[in-house]
């Protein structure tokens, strides 16, 4: 199909122009006057359409026979065709195949990106979750240190529970020996004995207050301890599923490096296949080029048999001039030479 703005007159516009030149309007000259732009397909329509239009050489009566000219213009034309043909049909074939493979190197290209991408993003939440995965560690630490630090508090306050106790103990010791000795001496001092009871009586309930508040101290800080102990395990449960996440997340980082190998693998057999078809269209080409010299031959040879000719005719006018007494000898031998000279042209022809 031609592209836009190719048509019959812009065609025959450049053909005149080449041969103005003298050059020989084969498809890809008037391609390249027309400015790289339309179908060789169309190109070689339109040219041999232009051609039919032409009118035949005639040939001279005192050159090459109507036979021969005819055979070598038929010949010409021929090889001109097939050799135009299969230029065509060659490149249609190439430019196909090309828009193939790039359309085939454009989608790897693509799906490479968006893999890419998606690595970029994949790498990007791993680094984000082993980023928390490291904050999550570093609470745990704290936490860790902070229940040590609780724990070494609530020994330090069972120490200072047995030292109240002690002192407990010690108290009860001096008021069984304060009883003992009020036994000894009650006799001697009540009123004495009365304040010194009430003055243990007081001390006693002091110690018993300081008790209680420290019982109280000592199960809030166990209630702390046994938050801080499920939130610990809390915070256990949390690094183990980060673990297992961050084990998938690789499994899936391998997976697509895989998958990034072999669509590499795919793109450099994509341009092998490239390659390969431009040393075909290198060949082609060099085979229209030995066409083009074949048929540069023919004319060549064309061109030694017309000037075999009129040397021969030249010399049969010689013979007739000087027979001219006889009246039948030069038309019998004009005869006889025009058919010798006709079979000696078609053998060359055929050789």
């Amino acid at each position: 199909m031609a592209r836009g703005g190719i048509n019959k007159a812009v065609v025959q516009k450049a053909r005149q122009a080449l041969l103005a030149r003298g050059e020989h309007p084969s498809i890809d000259a008037v391609r390249i006057e027309l400015g790289n732009t339309g179908s060789k397909t169309t190109i070689h329509r339109y040219l041999k359409e232009l051609e039919a239009q032409q009118p035949a050489t005639v040939a001279s009566t005192h050159t090459l026979s109507d036979a021969l000219s005819h055979l070598v213009g038929q010949l010409a034309e021929q090889l001109r065709e097939e050799a135009d043909c299969r230029v065509g049909d060659a490149c249609a074939v190439f430019e196909e195949e090309k828009q193939t493979l790039l359309a085939q190197l454009q989608l790897s290209q693509q799906a490479l990106a968006a893999l890419q991408q998606q690595q970029q993003i994949q790498a990007a939440a791993l680094a984000s979750e082993s980023a928390e995965l490291a904050t999550t560690r570093s609470a745990l630490q704290t936490e860790q240190t902070r229940n040590a630090t609780l724990n070494q508090a609530v020994g330090e306050l069972q120490v200072r529970l047995a030292d109240k106790d002690e002192q407990i103990q010690s108290l009860e010791d001096k008021h069984r020996h304060a009883r003992d000795a009020l036994e000894h001496y009650r006799t001697a001092s009540r009123e004495q004995r009365e304040q010194d009871q009430r003055r243990h009586e007081g001390q006693l309930q002091q110690v018993q207050m300081e008790i209680r508040q420290l019982q109280q101290s000592l199960i809030v800080k166990q209630d702390e301890l046994t938050g801080l102990n499920r939130d610990n395990e809390r915070l256990l449960v949390e690094a183990r599923q980060l673990q297992r996440e961050r084990m998938a997340l690789q499994d899936q980082h391998e997976q697509q490096q895989q998958q990034l190998q072999a669509l590499n693998a795919s793109l450099a057999q994509s341009q092998g296949a490239r390659e390969e078809l431009l040393r075909q269209a290198q060949a082609q080409a060099q085979q229209l080029e030995e066409s083009r010299l074949q048929q540069v031959l023919l004319v060549q040879r064309s061109e030694h048999l017309e000037a075999a000719l009129g040397e021969r005719e030249a010399a049969l006018r010689q013979l007739h001039a000087a027979d001219q007494p006889i009246e039948d000898r030069p038309h019998n031998d004009l005869s006889l030479h025009d058919a010798s000279t006709s079979n000696r042209g078609e053998d060359t022809v055929d050789r």
